[in-house]
């Protein structure tokens, strides 16, 4: 176990590795965002629409992880960063209707290229205070400097309602001059379940939509 005598030390170990790191998640996110770009290509040219609006991607700050380490009771070193952390690379991508959220998920379970290890539907059993989206932990083989190892990757799916909620309510929450009063929690709340409602909703007028679009074609022909 590695041992330090400040916060300060911690940080120099994590800034002298950060390069390493970075090269290692870089690469894994390179992967999917890669696999992601094809299905979305592959769906533009099946459903003659695009099923992902948006595909970000980040690596934690070395302060994250200092902080997810310190939460964990975890030694600071890079066998706990690669071994015990599965959330340093993420990537989430924005989807504009629940079902295609679905879809991109069962497709990335069937690729191969990647295991799946862990699934997490908080659309179907959201979090208490609102908060949906579809996460999965991929692990994906990645090559650097001639060595090919597995990596880990968090996939946040949302469609853009969600992802409207989850960056407001993480500024209101977040702020340092906010509280964590009960009305405030409880309107944010309701503030989710109507987003997702109207997800639904919208999800309904587009295959309505796409009836009407079909029955118009058949009696033209």
């Amino acid at each position: 176990m590695d041992i330090y005598d400040s916060t300060e030390e911690l940080k120099d170990y994590l800034k002298n590795h950060h390069e390493e790191i970075a090269k290692r998640y870089s690469a894994a996110i390179r992967e999917v965002c890669v696999k992601l770009t094809a299905l979305k290509e592959d769906f533009r040219v099946l459903k003659k629409r695009d099923c992902i609006s948006t595909i970000q991607s980040r690596i934690k700050s070395d302060d994250s992880i200092l902080k997810k380490l310190s939460r964990k009771k975890l030694p600071v070193n890079l066998a706990s960063v690669y071994h015990e952390l599965d959330d340093i690379a993420g990537i989430r991508v924005v989807c504009k209707f629940i079902d295609d959220i679905y879809t991109i998920a069962e497709r990335l379970k069937t690729q191969g290229d990647f295991e799946i290890i862990q699934t997490k539907d908080y659309i179907k059993n959201p979090k208490p205070n609102g908060y949906r989206s579809y996460h999965m932990i991929l692990s994906v083989p990645v090559t650097v400097e001639n060595i090919t190892e597995k990596v880990s990757v968090e996939l946040q799916l949302r469609t853009v309602a969600m992802d409207f909620w989850a960056s407001l309510e993480h500024d209101i929450k977040y702020k340092k001059d906010s509280c964590e009063c009960n009305d405030i929690v409880d309107e944010l709340k309701f503030c989710a379940d109507t987003i997702a409602a109207a997800d639904l909703h919208m999800m309904e007028l587009r295959d309505k939509v796409s009836k009407k679009r079909l029955q118009y074609k058949q009696f033209t022909q």
